[in-house]
């Protein structure tokens, strides 16, 4: 139950910040290293969970893999500092 509670927030944990992102273009307050560093390890995690036939653990970061992902794009797309 307590694994199933850390799983959905964790998970849906981005989604403030990916409908933020994706309405305001802005990310200048965001991280590039962290969500770099987030989001290979989000999709490690994925891996970890196909490997070992986990699909909760799978499911979860294959779900955040995406939305980081997505903040990420956006990141690199639409920072100031490399435009």
């Amino acid at each position: 139950m307590i694994g199933t509670i850390a799983a959905t927030l964790t998970t849906l944990g981005f989604l403030p910040q990916v409908i933020q992102v994706v309405k305001t273009k802005d990310t200048e307050a965001i991280s590039l290293g962290m969500y770099f560093m987030t989001t290979i390890g989000i999709f490690l995690w994925a891996v970890y969970g196909m490997i070992n036939k986990d699909i909760p653990v799978l499911m979860a970061n294959s779900i955040s893999f995406i939305s980081a992902s997505i903040i990420l794009y956006h990141k690199i797309r639409y920072n100031k500092k490399y435009s």
